[in-house]
């Protein structure tokens, strides 16, 4: 994750993150989440293109956005840590671990950023 990098989130094939990416509105947040390496939050990204069609389909069923760099977290947070935390325990990284595009609520935003020392502009 580097700054001013533009890059598409694609190759979303799950029914449900594809539901999830077409919630998105240009300047939404997300968090990056290291999925394989690691198994930790480590930035913010921002909506910089509604969902459009994912080129990388070529069954045209599935679409994409992009996301632009907003900033790395003071200190990544670990998948252990957010187990352990009681105020995450209905996060959807929980409950469904394999689904890659997830909402989470304004509450636990605020927890996330609470517990990696992060400061939101």
């Amino acid at each position: 994750m580097q700054k001013d990098i533009i890059t598409n989130w694609d190759g979303v094939r799950n029914y449900q993150a594809q539901n999830n990416l077409k919630q998105m509105r240009l300047e939404d947040l997300a968090f990056f989440y290291h999925s394989n390496e690691g198994k930790e939050i480590v930035g913010i990204v921002e909506v910089c293109a509604e969902f459009h069609p994912d080129p990388s389909d070529g069954s045209g069923k599935f679409g994409m956005v992009k996301m632009k760099y907003v900033s790395s977290l003071a200190k990544p947070l670990s998948l252990k840590t957010i187990k352990q935390t009681p105020e995450l325990i209905n996060i959807p990284l929980i409950k469904q671990s394999r689904l890659s595009v997830m909402p989470i609520t304004k509450g636990e935003w605020q927890i996330i950023l609470l517990l990696s020392n992060h400061h939101q502009r």
